[in-house]
């Protein structure tokens, strides 16, 4: 009889600590499956705090690759423009060098026929300093004007590139007169006549 007693009471008893085993089983499940949902403050600061260095790494590089681009774009636009010259004194010898920008290309948006107001030896958007007119290209804004005259015929032209805003769309500006030298100016200004032109060191010197 105290046997049967004893084994009942040890069986009570382990049967009581199973219970209380599945249940911390069952809650240190619940407990864990709760610290694994989502971030913590800290950790989602830590993230921010790396992307924040990250961009202001990132954002200064990639705003000076844009203004290298702009300047090398700028440099072909002057390139393109000399050509221009050349060729437009060449085809009309009675006006010279051409009066202004537009004249060595043509309107936006219309069928170009070469005469000496609208010669169509450049692109209608550089020719019109930009899509709006006047709007710039890539970064720039360009002009070009006929300079020195003899006898009414222009024997000498000016162009010139500025950034649109110095330190953000270019730094630098670029410029040119009839010896086809181009010529770059630190502070982004350079000059809009002949004289003054010439007073610019040639690029890449």
């Amino acid at each position: 009889m105290v046997r049967r007693v004893l084994y009942v009471e040890r069986l009570r008893h382990y049967n009581e600590q199973t219970k209380i085993e599945k249940t911390k089983k069952v809650f240190g499940e619940k407990i864990e499956m709760r610290k694994q949902k989502g971030f913590s403050l800290i950790e989602l600061l830590i993230v921010v705090a790396i992307i924040l260095i990250i961009a202001a790494i990132a954002i200064p590089n990639l705003l000076r690759a844009r203004m290298a681009a702009n300047e090398s774009s700028a440099v072909a636009s002057i390139r393109t423009i000399t050509t221009a010259e050349v060729t437009y004194q060449t085809a009309y010898p009675t006006v010279g060098y051409s009066a202004d920008l537009k004249s060595l290309g043509g309107a936006l948006g219309a069928a170009c026929a070469p005469n000496s107001t609208s010669a169509c030896l450049i692109d209608s958007v550089l020719a019109n300093n930009g899509n709006p007119a006047g709007s710039g290209k890539s970064g720039y804004s360009f002009a070009a004007a006929g300079g020195t005259q003899a006898g009414g015929v222009y024997v000498g032209y000016a162009a010139l590139a500025t950034p649109l805003t110095i330190n953000q769309t270019g730094i630098r500006a670029f410029c040119a007169e009839e010896d086809a030298v181009i010529r770059v100016d630190p502070a982004g200004k350079c000059s809009a006549t002949e004289s003054g032109i010439l007073g610019f060191n040639p690029l890449n010197q």
